[in-house]
C-alpha cells in the first residue's frame, strides 16, 4: 500500500481519543471543602433523603468511593456540610467587632445582619429545617457543632450584658432566648416569604418591601431589649 493510499484510509478512520487520565490532588482539605460545597447544594435542594451521592460524584469528576473515604457514608456528608454551614455564618459573626459599638448600636448591627445572612443563604435555612424535621438526629452526632455556637452566644451577651451596665437595656433576659427571636424572625423572613406572597399577594422579593422588613425587625428587637 502506497504512502498516498495510506494517508486515506488513515483520514477515514475515527480519531482516537486520549485516555482520560483520571485528576489526583495533594490537598485533601481542599477536596473535602470542594465535596462539601457541591453537597451543600444537593441537600438543600433534596434534603438527607432526596439527595444522591452519586449526582454529588458527577458534579465533582469524582466517585463515590473518594467521598466514602473523606466521610464515611452520606449521613457522614450530611453533618459535615451542617457543621461547616453553622461555621461559615459563626466566622462571618466574629467580624462584626460590635464590642467598638455602643450598645444599641451593636445590637442593631448584629440583628441587621442575621437578616441579611439568612436572606442571602437561603440554603442555610433549608439545611437547618431538613435538619429539624429529623429532629436534630444528625446535629447530635457532631462533636463541633456546640463550640461553633457558643461564640454566637457569648458575643450576644457581651452586647447585652454593656447595655445592661449602663442602662440602656432592660435587666434579667436570657441571652439564648434572645438569639432565639433574632433567629425567628430572621429565618421566617426568608422560609415563609414565598407563601406569604402568595396568600396576601404581596411581592416580598422587591428591594423596597426587603428594607422595609429588615429595619422592622431590628426596631422590634432592640424595642424588645431597651429599658
Amino acid at each position: 500500500m502506497n504512502q498516498t493510499v495510506q494517508k486515506k484510509v488513515k483520514a477515514r478512520l475515527p480519531a482516537r481519543r486520549k485516555a482520560a487520565v483520571p485528576t489526583r490532588t495533594n490537598d485533601p482539605a481542599r477536596t473535602m471543602a470542594d465535596i462539601i460545597e457541591v453537597a451543600t447544594r444537593e441537600f438543600a435542594e433534596k434534603g438527607l433523603a432526596g439527595a444522591r451521592i452519586d449526582v454529588i460524584a458527577e458534579a465533582m469528576r469524582t466517585s463515590k468511593r473518594m467521598i466514602y473515604y473523606y466521610f464515611g457514608s452520606k449521613e457522614g456528608l450530611y453533618i459535615a456540610v451542617l457543621e461547616e454551614a453553622y461555621r461559615r455564618m459563626r466566622a462571618i459573626e466574629a467580624e462584626l467587632h460590635l464590642e467598638d459599638l455602643p450598645p444599641e448600636d451593636a445590637l442593631r448591627k448584629l440583628v441587621g445582619h442575621t437578616v441579611d445572612y439568612q436572606l442571602a443563604h437561603p440554603e442555610f435555612i433549608r439545611l437547618v429545617m431538613t435538619e429539624n424535621i429529623h429532629r436534630g438526629e444528625y446535629l447530635a452526632r457532631s462533636q463541633a457543632i456546640h463550640q461553633l455556637n457558643v461564640p454566637a452566644i457569648e458575643g450576644l451577651r457581651r452586647v447585652y450584658e454593656r447595655g445592661v451596665a449602663v442602662g440602656v437595656f432592660r435587666a434579667a433576659l436570657d441571652p439564648i432566648d434572645l438569639h432565639m427571636s433574632i433567629s425567628a424572625l430572621s429565618v421566617f423572613n426568608v422560609a415563609n416569604r414565598h407563601t406569604f406572597s402568595l396568600i396576601f399577594q404581596r411581592d416580598l422579593e422587591l428591594p423596597a418591601a426587603l428594607i422595609a422588613r429588615r429595619d422592622s425587625i431590628i426596631e422590634m428587637i432592640v424595642r424588645f431589649v431597651r429599658r
